[in-house]
């Protein structure tokens, strides 16, 4: 399973978003610190939960970097979480 698929996986689980986004961002890093070839370095996360209501922002960063530990500690360098409303706008 790619990191991109195991990062949607375990998030879809764990918080059963009503939106999510992952992108990979590994071309954007070419030469930097933790790239790789082949990419699934860097991602971005885009999510929409109500799992997160009344969460500070630190603490919603923290559950899913919680989540992702592992991947973290393996292959993946980098990861940008947004933290969206629920309502949407989604884009």
């Amino acid at each position: 399973m790619s990191a991109k698929d195991t990062i949607e996986a375990k998030l879809a689980a764990q918080f059963a978003p009503v939106f999510l986004d992952v992108i990979d961002e590994s071309n954007k890093h070419f030469g930097h610190a933790g790239w790789r070839e082949g990419g699934e370095t860097h991602f971005r996360v885009r999510i929409a939960t109500r799992h997160f209501d009344g969460m500070s922002r630190v603490a919603q960063h923290r559950a899913v970097m919680d989540v992702l530990d592992a991947e973290l500690k393996d292959r993946v360098h980098a990861l940008a979480i947004e933290v969206l409303p629920v309502d949407g706008p989604w884009e």
